[in-house]
């Protein structure tokens, strides 16, 4: 058994929404040092996007745009199209949070929040998967969908982010029932939930000595290392058999007796 091939993600064509920062960055960073031919990444921002790219290396491009709609979503596909005949790997990693208290939570808030973190990885895969569907022609290896949840999708946590929890909970489902269903076209369906990570979305991991570490068992938070292992895993022949599934990395907090010692929003 060659180990090292299980886990090589050579030549294969990848696409990481809300690549260029954060958790999506790290993910982007290890499909290319696994090997893929090529990373695209996407983001509403057009320079800053470009710049990660740049960052990333010659096999990394950038498809700068809005995925919050319905028409971005399309202009994504197309884009995409011209450029490859298939897609190996689609990482529906894009997000985003809104916190308010309860009696002043707003509908847009809520709109825009569920729009990107569930309807987005819903229409992106739909619209993406006669170029998913080419790379698993032939049966020979399938193609990969990785949906980003979180573990605020499985736990609740103090902020009062409803409507974060309520999209992160439903892609974890929703990733069980596109599985079953794309598995028939050799397109396995798969997801990721992250625990603490630094990122611009989780601005309290940017505090040197963050507070919600006493509930994380492992006593720190992820590393990019820690990410992009998990994706790997799951995008290379190693996850082949991983259908449905959401992998949590989130150094045992989901699975912890520890409490959250750390405030509430209130509100």
């Amino acid at each position: 058994m060659d180990v090292a091939k299980l886990f090589s993600l050579e030549g294969r064509v990848a696409l990481v929404t809300g690549g260029y920062r954060g958790i999506g960055r790290m993910m982007a960073e290890g499909l290319l040092g696994a090997g893929c031919a090529r990373v695209y990444v996407t983001g509403r921002k057009a320079e800053a996007l470009a710049a990660a790219a740049a960052g990333l290396g010659p096999r990394c491009a950038a498809i700068p745009g809005d995925i919050a709609t319905l028409d971005g979503i399309a202009a994504l596909a197309e884009a995409l199209t011209a450029r490859e005949p298939h897609l190996d790997i689609l990482v529906n990693n894009a997000g985003v949070a809104w916190g308010a208290p309860f009696g002043r939570y707003p509908e847009d808030g809520w709109d825009r929040t569920l729009d990107l973190n569930l309807k987005t990885p819903f229409f992106l895969t739909q619209q993406l998967r006669p170029l998913l569907a080419a790379a698993g022609a032939g049966g020979e290896r399938p193609a990969k969908v990785i949906m980003i949840s979180s573990v605020d999708g499985q736990k609740i946590n103090p902020w009062e982010t409803y409507a974060y929890q309520a999209s992160k909970a439903g892609l974890i489902h929703l990733t069980r029932r596109m599985a079953a269903r794309l598995v028939r076209d050799n397109i396995v369906v798969s997801g990721i939930a992250p625990g603490h990570f630094p990122s611009q979305m989780n601005r309290a991991a940017i505090d040197p000595e963050p507070a919600f570490l006493k509930a994380v068992p492992a006593r720190r938070m992820g590393t990019a290392e820690d990410i992009a292992a998990a994706v790997v895993y799951l995008a290379s022949r190693a996850g082949d058999y991983v259908v449905g599934e959401t992998l949590t990395v989130d150094g045992g907090l989901v699975n912890s007796a520890l409490p959250d010692e750390f405030p509430s929003a209130g509100g």
